[in-house]
């Protein structure tokens, strides 16, 4: 992982200083590294020891980094792990534009690998999770959205880059399709359970730990899964109230809402919906040869459901 941070770092380089500020500004912020973390420990699952294996896990990172710059502006948010988001500090067409680079210098580091495969599945990854943005603009304010409609946006925006990051180790070592395919489900139902989790931290967590507002997604109008479940659970005039939260927008009974969400057992649930993926995470898995780094990946799915930031 140093030596990703060292990729990273090389690689932000620009002409233009008000590129590199905001690029620096949101990578330094921390985060958790999961998905470059996740190539290198796939990877030494499968003893891979390619010589881009470093650069690919920073280009992973660029692309998450892309998707949070633009997220943060469609959603106009102003707090991320806890400090101002880089629109807030530095504009709302400074974060499209550095978006914009890091995709691009993302693009000419897949290049470089000059593996037409790797290639498909990032540019396929990246363009699936355009889509997911999509997906969830359209959903913004729908008080009928269902399960089934929730898990296709987060598939698509969150996972699909863990399914990517996953799959790029067994390309690297040309590893069969089989060995492939578990790696993929991995990844996929990883980052399924991440941001089924996450969406429940917006109801459950410490503001201070989490480094954002409790109750942003309803403030912007997002349906997640602990309002889904909440919505079957609750009475006719909580669910009311809850629909014309979501679908006006409407911040007034905030703390109510949050209370229902806990009252009716909601976030229980969702944390069942949480393990459930962790657990298809483990049995894939359990696919892969056994040494430390699969014991590593199996520790990451389960410690997932102890996520508390």
């Amino acid at each position: 992982m140093q030596r990703v941070d060292q990729v990273i770092n090389e690689r932000l380089t620009s002409d233009v200083p008000l590129v590199k500020e905001v690029a620096q500004y949101i990578i330094s912020a921390g985060g958790k590294r999961l998905r470059p973390a996740l190539l290198l420990l796939v990877g030494g699952a499968l003893a891979v020891d390619h010589p881009h294996r470093h650069a690919l896990a920073a280009v992973v990172e660029f692309i998450h980094t892309a998707t949070l710059l633009h997220d943060d502006v469609v959603d106009e948010s102003t707090l991320r792990r806890g400090r101002e988001t880089a629109n807030e500090r530095f504009g709302n067409a400074a974060s499209v534009l550095v978006g914009d680079f890091l995709y691009s210098r993302a693009f000419q580091m897949m290049v470089d690998v000059n593996n037409m495969r790797v290639m498909q599945v990032l540019a396929e990854a990246t363009n699936v999770i355009a889509e997911g943005e999509v997906l969830q603009l359209m959903n913004m304010h729908d008080s009928s959205l269902d399960e089934a409609a929730y898990l296709r946006v987060i598939r698509s925006k969150t996972a699909k880059l863990f399914e990517a990051s996953a799959r790029l180790a067994p390309i690297l070592v040309g590893a069969d399709a089989a060995t492939e395919a578990h790696c993929a489900t991995y990844g996929q139902a990883l980052g399924t359970a991440f941001q089924v989790i996450d969406d429940v931290l917006d109801y459950e967590g410490d503001p201070a730990e989490l480094g954002k507002n409790l109750g942003d997604d309803l403030r912007e109008g997002k349906v997640t899964l602990p309002i889904i479940c909440a919505l079957r659970r609750c009475t006719d005039a909580q669910r009311q109230m809850i629909h014309a939260a979501i679908e006006q927008g409407d911040t007034e009974h905030l703390d109510t809402i949050v209370a229902i969400v806990r009252e009716t057992g909601a976030l229980d649930a969702a944390r069942s919906s949480a393990e459930a993926e962790a657990q298809r995470a483990i049995d894939a898995a359990q696919q892969l040869p056994a040494n430390e780094y699969r014991e590593a990946l199996l520790q990451l799915a389960a410690g997932l459901l102890e996520r508390r930031s």
